[in-house]
């Protein structure tokens, strides 16, 4: 069979929901194929119909599980989902350390459900370098809600905002560096506060530090702006799941009637190409290293007889030959 027309194939019995056509096609993105660049022509026809929701949060707030909640709240409203669990890579296989898949069994027969884990594979943000393209192949594949549970996420692991329409930021009472990892940078990238584990001592001391940290950060916005709601749930007892769906369900609203749905997309749509694009960059100049040009600069900048921002010119120059 014809490279073009496996592709299509495949992209036909994803569309008619059949995971192992799914897995492929995500298999293909993550392997960057070299068939991947019709993979992306065949699907873009079927994007922009589902709704991505990020959720992130320090280690130890409960992610896979609040997940978890969530994929069954959906599945109660007849919603068909899709998630991507991305994991640590394991650093001798390259693959997902984790696997988010068997803290997720109870949704593994689902027919409506489709669950992958992917391993960072070293790139930094708290998501893999293929979750873009995973996200296309999800969504062009008919998923109404396409779930992104990040890495643990620190104060510089916040790409998820230019990834999904809602980002939710869960913290749990408790831990120490919750609030300090909102101050740090992820307080920016929250469209909805989840106070996980909220059965528990501190809880609500850390939702009123929450309050004021989003009062905090409104003061001296001027016109529409979004306030971020602040939910408790009790991931493990399926508590709150209502509550954060009606959160989101509110954001996606107000992201359609203020013209902000179409400006993320479009900025996701920006980044994705421009992550291409410098994967093709670098791909070339990976050549180049692997000739004489490169090193013959570089002996060059050595030596004192050329400038580096020169030697990078010549080197720019050369790749647009």
């Amino acid at each position: 069979m014809s490279p073009r027309a496996d592709v299509t194939e495949l992209v036909g019995q994803a569309r008619e929901g059949k995971p192992r056509a799914v897995a492929r096609l995500i298999s293909l993105v993550e392997d960057a194929h070299p068939q991947l660049r019709e993979v992306a022509a065949a699907l873009t026809p079927y994007t922009g119909n589902a709704q991505v929701v990020g959720l992130t949060g320090p280690p130890g707030v409960g992610k896979s599980t609040s997940t978890s909640m969530l994929l069954s709240a959906l599945r109660e409203q007849g919603k068909r989902v899709g998630v991507l669990a991305i994991d640590p890579s394991s650093p001798f296989s390259g693959g997902a350390l984790l696997g988010d898949r068997i803290r997720m069994s109870e949704h593994a027969v689902d027919p409506g459900v489709f669950i992958r884990s992917m391993a960072t594979r070293g790139h930094l943000g708290g998501l893999a370098w293929a979750a873009p393209q995973a996200v296309r192949v999800l969504d062009a594949a008919g998923f109404d809600v396409v779930l992104i549970e990040t890495v643990g996420v620190g104060q510089s692991e916040v790409d998820v905002v230019r990834l999904a329409d809602t980002t939710v930021v869960l913290l749990a009472p408790g831990m120490g560096d919750g609030i300090q990892a909102a101050k740090a940078g992820v307080l920016e990238i929250a469209d909805v506060f989840v106070v996980n584990k909220a059965d528990r001592e501190g809880a609500d001391a850390t939702v009123h530090d929450l309050r004021q940290l989003v009062a905090m950060s409104r003061r001296g916005v001027a016109g529409p702006s979004w306030r971020q709601p602040i939910v408790p749930t009790a991931a493990a007892k399926g508590e709150g799941a209502a509550e954060v769906l009606r959160a989101l369900g509110e954001h996606h609203t107000w992201l359609a009637e203020h013209g902000e749905l179409d400006r993320r997309r479009t900025a996701r749509a920006e980044a994705e190409v421009e992550a291409i694009a410098l994967r093709r960059l670098r791909a070339e100049l990976g050549e180049l290293r692997g000739g004489e040009r490169l090193g013959e600069l570089a002996r060059r900048v050595a030596g004192r007889e050329l400038d580096p921002y020169a030697a990078a010119d010549e080197l720019v120059a050369d790749l647009r030959r």
